[in-house]
């Protein structure tokens, strides 16, 4: 029933915007929402820190080490900025697709991992930066409160916020623990990564030297690449320039600035580079996405 009601309730903020088909960023939650009618070819675009809730159809998110597919009842969290290809597998007219994604605050599971005692058994087997689970039905009374207390001025000053809390408490608390306890606590690889991967982020265009980023992490150049594949599903340097790509997409797509511009921002010493490598990730010339709007 609990997961009814929050598709219930998804399903009419969406309505109450006029989104029939595709994303709303719900400005009062600061949550996203998604519906859509049917299936959708691949996609590819970067996942920051989030957890999303698939509420009908299905959907797969990945990487080129690792696919997941994410159904209803059940919910992904991203505990790193990932370039991953998405595509929405499951979804009909009668039946669409609807989801809600939930943006981290990592700074507030921050505060409160000190007070969270430590999950037991934990394995470092697997430390892939998006885990699957099913939603247990404490966080989706949560978020349904959540939602339900920003549509009210009030509430959304006063309840939100701790309702919000209590939401980043939970997921360290239940099924996701384990990946954000291990991105959190500063002794362990995944968080030493994580200030890697945001090394990265903050200057695409910087050459990338893995032993200075190695050195950065305490880690031999072997020992950091072998972490960061294992996080992130990809090398530092093809991490690098999916963000590189995906950035100038974007880039493309929002502003009229000149290609070769574009290119040189990002980090390409060569328009034509650009141009060759942009066409093999996405299937079209960088020119053709020029004002294109965004995919699913």
């Amino acid at each position: 029933m609990a997961t009814q009601t929050l598709l219930d309730q998804v399903s009419t903020l969406l309505d109450q915007s006029g989104v029939a088909q595709g994303a709303l960023a719900h400005a009062p939650s600061g949550v996203h929402m998604l519906r859509f009618s049917a299936t959708t070819g691949q996609d590819a675009s970067v996942y920051r820190p989030l957890l999303c809730l698939v509420l009908r159809g299905a959907k797969e998110v990945g990487t080129q080490a690792k696919t997941l597919k994410v159904a209803d009842g059940q919910s992904l969290l991203v505990s790193h900025a990932l370039p991953v290809v998405s595509r929405i597998t499951e979804a009909a007219r009668d039946r669409p697709y609807v989801a809600l994604v939930l943006p981290l605050d990592m700074d507030l599971l921050r505060a409160l991992a000190p007070d969270v005692t430590p999950a037991l058994g934990t394995s470092a087997q697997d430390t892939f930066s998006i885990s699957l689970c099913s939603t247990d039905l404490e966080m989706e009374g949560a978020l349904l409160r959540y939602l339900r207390q920003c549509e009210h001025e009030d509430a959304r000053r006063l309840l939100a916020p701790i309702t919000r809390r209590e939401i980043h408490a939970r997921l360290l608390m239940g099924s996701h623990a384990e990946p954000l306890q291990k991105l959190l606590w500063h002794e362990t690889s995944a968080s030493r990564i994580f200030q890697a991967t945001r090394a990265i982020q903050s200057d695409l265009s910087r050459p990338l030297t893995i032993g200075d980023l190695a050195r950065q992490a305490a880690m031999s150049s072997s020992a950091f690449f072998q972490h960061f594949k294992a996080v992130t599903g990809t090398s530092p340097l093809q991490y690098q320039k999916e963000l590189r790509l995906l950035h100038a997409r974007d880039a493309l797509r929002n502003s009229n600035e000149k290609v070769s511009d574009i290119a040189f921002r990002v980090g390409y010493d060569s328009a034509s580079q650009f141009s060759r490598e942009y066409t093999r990730k996405f299937g079209r010339p960088p020119k053709v996405d020029r004002g294109r709007p965004a995919a699913a």
